[in-house]
């Protein structure tokens, strides 16, 4: 019988590992390894795909990395050092968690999924001859990325490796001068390097679970009022409120959301009173700056929540060089029971069923009939028109999207500070194909709210649609950044794979829009991307499939069109269809 051939190939490997792993084990055996998952889902990873690498597998303290090219493995290599450095820069030293990354370029075996053979040897050895967060890399590697990256290496000569049979040549990476400066079409990004702070869900205390909402409003007002001064950055409602009913450990949420400061409290409502107790706690120590109990009429929660968000940021600012007052103040509703009514509303418009909907529709314009001059009321009826139309439940005849231009525009005119009015005109005017001024209107809500993460997404969007994808997939990029663990995320992602779709970057797009069916399987719109990249790429079947996932999730019924928000440029628009007609698409 003839030897099975052994199958080989060049590929440039990356190997990693945890300085200190068995110790940080001893001291915290929970908390190592939900730290460890945190740097592979919120660092490592996504560095990984952005280089187009593939993980070959992940073992209790690392992880190996095989690229096609010794560009991307050092770039994601220092990628990974510095993203682990910025969330763990106030972290007390005998709790970080720091890696060591060796690269090398080699021949390796193939089996399976898997890789074998000294040249992965050589870069698990390299990696053991790195400092506490530092990469090593081989000669060849330092080669292939001469002329190509600008990086500064030390020479450290000729090193014996254990079981390798001659010395290799090793180079030191000099991290200093391959830190990425990501580019921002509005703001600077030293806004993120300053400390951020997260509001955690406000505790009811009410005994009686219907008053959540009103909890919940409550910190939202807050995250919003704090949003306003410009000095830090603020995580967004949606990451935040991933911690409700639970009694988190502060400093492992300042870990997980990147936050110096946490701001938690809890809400007591009997009769016509309210009490709201509020503290900001440092999250590199645990220790708690400042405490205030707020007792208050109901009639007076508006200007509570004033005071509360002031009172928080005139305790922040001079830790942060605070030096600015905020541009605008949002106004407030004159009736409390049109506030409760928009709670209610938003509380109940997230789900994927029309029900849900026209539920929160009911309500919007009960907190209308309350208060006729309340723009947040007429920013939520307006989002509820956007919704309707999303899950392809409403007429495409006009008359909805009139409604929804209406709705938004009132918003916008009652309370011109308030992003989320702008929010929602943006929306209309893309749905109304009035895509310039959409984008308009994404500019102007992150210019009142620079923390504001859907904003950006939107921003990003229209950017695709407008033929200018690279500067869209940034604004997506700093959406998912600002809100990292926020529910919407799927939608996100799959906003940033249409604009690597619109980019020509197939690939690239295909692995989001599959992260997004993972994340949020209900989107029909990240399956017919995905169709649309396979359709390029040559893979038929593989978008048929997606094509009927697709027509499954839209009501038979349905008059949504697949543009529903339209390209500006018809041959941007051929693009996307061609890839479709591939698959025999004529719908």
């Amino acid at each position: 019988m003839a030897e099975k051939r052994v199958q080989r190939r060049l590929a440039a490997i990356l190997a990693a590992d945890v300085v200190g792993y068995s110790r940080l084990m001893s001291s915290d055996e929970a908390g190592t390894r939900a730290r460890f998952n945190y740097q592979l889902d919120e660092v490592v990873r996504p560095a990984i795909d952005e280089h187009r690498g593939r993980v070959v597998k992940t073992m209790g303290d690392g992880f190996l990395v095989e690229f096609g090219s010794v560009v991307d493995a050092v770039q994601c290599a220092a990628d990974i050092q510095n993203g682990v450095a910025v969330r763990q820069a106030n972290e007390p030293e005998d709790r970080k968690m720091l890696f060591r990354i060796g690269v090398h370029l080699g021949d390796v075996i193939v089996e399976g999924e898997d890789i074998h053979g000294d040249g992965v040897n050589i870069a698990a050895r390299l990696e053991g001859l790195a400092d506490a967060s530092g990469i090593c890399i081989s000669a060849m590697v330092r080669e292939g990325v001469r002329n190509k990256l600008d990086v500064e290496l030390s020479d450290l000569g000729e090193q014996p490796l254990k079981n390798i049979a001659e010395p290799v040549h090793v180079y030191r990476v000099e991290l200093n001068g391959l830190v990425g400066e990501t580019e921002d079409v509005l703001s600077s990004d030293a806004m993120f390097r300053r400390p951020t702070v997260a509001v955690l869900p406000f505790e009811n205390l009410s005994g009686d679970p219907e008053q959540d909402y009103f909890a919940d409003g409550l910190t939202e007002d807050i995250i919003t009022a704090l949003s306003q001064w410009r000095s830090f950055p603020v995580i967004a409602r949606n990451s935040t409120f991933a911690y409700k009913g639970t009694s988190p450990d502060i400093r492992k949420v300042g870990e997980e959301l990147g936050a110096r400061y946490v701001i938690e409290g809890s809400v007591r409502k009997a009769g016509n009173r309210i009490r709201v107790t509020a503290q900001l706690i440092n999250s590199d120590n645990g220790h708690h700056i400042w405490a205030e109990r707020f007792d208050r009429d109901l009639a007076d929660i508006f200007e509570l929540q004033d005071e509360l968000s002031q009172s928080i940021a005139a305790i922040i600012a001079p830790e942060l060089e605070f030096s600015q007052s905020p541009e605008t103040r949002t106004k407030t509703p004159q009736n409390l029971d049109a506030w409760e009514l928009v709670q209610r509303g938003y509380a109940q418009i997230w789900g994927i069923d029309l029900d849900g909907v026209m539920e929160a529709r009911k309500y919007f314009e009960q907190a209308i009939n309350l208060d006729p001059d309340y723009s947040r009321a007429y920013a939520g009826l307006a989002f509820s028109f956007h919704r309707e139309l999303w899950l392809g439940h409403a007429e495409f005849s006009g008359v909805t999207r009139e409604r929804f231009l209406d709705a938004a525009n009132r918003a916008v005119s009652l309370d011109d500070a308030d992003s989320s009015g702008h929010i929602m005109l943006c929306m209309a005017l893309y749905w109304c194909h009035e895509l310039d001024r959409g984008i308009s209107e994404a500019k102007r809500a992150v210019e009142l709210n620079p923390n504001y993460a859907q904003a950006y997404n939107l921003l990003g969007h229209g950017l695709a649609l407008a033929g200018q994808p690279a500067e869209g997939i940034l604004c997506n990029e700093r959406a998912i950044q600002l809100s990292p663990r926020d529910p919407r995320r799927g939608i996100w992602i799959w906003s940033l794979g249409f604009c690597h779709l619109s980019a020509r970057q197939y690939n690239d797009a295909v692995e989001l829009f599959e992260r997004s069916v993972q994340r949020h399987p209900g989107n029909p719109d990240a399956h017919l991307g995905l169709a649309s990249c396979f359709g390029h790429l040559g893979r038929v079947e593989d978008a048929r499939a997606a094509v009927e996932e697709y027509r499954r999730l839209i009501p038979k019924s349905s008059e949504r069109p697949i543009f529903f928000w339209r390209y500006k440029n018809e041959s941007d628009h051929e693009h996307f269809l061609e890839g479709l007609r591939k698959t025999g698409w004529h719908g």
